[in-house]
């Protein structure tokens, strides 16, 4: 495994100047993957969407699986990032919790919904046969349940969430309710928001 996930690194000769933005590039590369999925994607479809000549691409990732780690990493940045802020406008413990389901369902829906979570898709598509990758989702999701429980005991410590709220249970919970917003959302079926979070934070009652 790690062996595989060395190979899957950026692979650039030391001291050569790069010709393009990475970030950029990578944004551009994780759109076609949570539209597409990793297998249905070609290094011409990579190479159409960042916007990079061929040798460009292998100039800077060893193959298609490394561009997708690449992008996988970005992605999960910039979605941390996302729900960090949306947790910021909360005054409590509780109200973070709210604008952070809040924020699910506003990347559930429209044309965010439908490009779909790069994190759900490559646990249905990938985890059974990529260690690599499955090893990177259950990172992320750990990551996620453990900023959920995280907000539930500052609600309990600050009041606006009851002490007998069972922290994990009830995060791990969340998760499985956040995640299905993604895959809904890909399906674009209707999502009430607020009328859904609204019965997701009565577990918190």
């Amino acid at each position: 495994m790690q062996k595989a996930a060395r190979m899957s690194q950026p692979a650039r000769p030391p001291g050569r100047p790069r010709e393009f933005d990475m970030e950029t590039a990578l944004d551009r590369a994780l759109r076609v993957f949570r539209e597409r999925g990793y297998h249905a994607t070609s290094i011409g479809d990579l190479t159409a969407a960042m916007r990079l000549a061929t040798g460009s691409v292998y100039k800077a990732f060893a193959d298609k699986h490394a561009v997708f780690m690449a992008a996988f990493e970005r992605y999960t940045a910039l979605r941390q990032e996302q729900t960090r802020n949306a947790a910021a406008r909360g005054e409590n413990g509780r109200e973070r919790l709210r604008q952070v389901l809040l924020s699910y369902v506003e990347h559930s829906q429209g044309i965010e919904g439908r490009r779909g979570c790069l994190v759900v898709g490559s646990a249905v598509e990938l985890s059974a046969v990529d260690p690599v990758v499955a090893a990177r989702v259950s990172a992320q999701l750990k990551t996620n349940e453990s900023f959920i429980a995280g907000l539930i005991r500052e609600g309990q410590a600050d009041g606006s969430i009851p002490g007998h709220v069972e922290v994990d249970a009830t995060a791990r919970l969340m998760i499985c309710i956040t995640q299905g917003l993604r895959v809904v959302g890909k399906a674009r079926l209707p999502l009430d928001g607020d009328r859904l979070v609204a019965i997701a934070m009565k577990l918190l009652a």
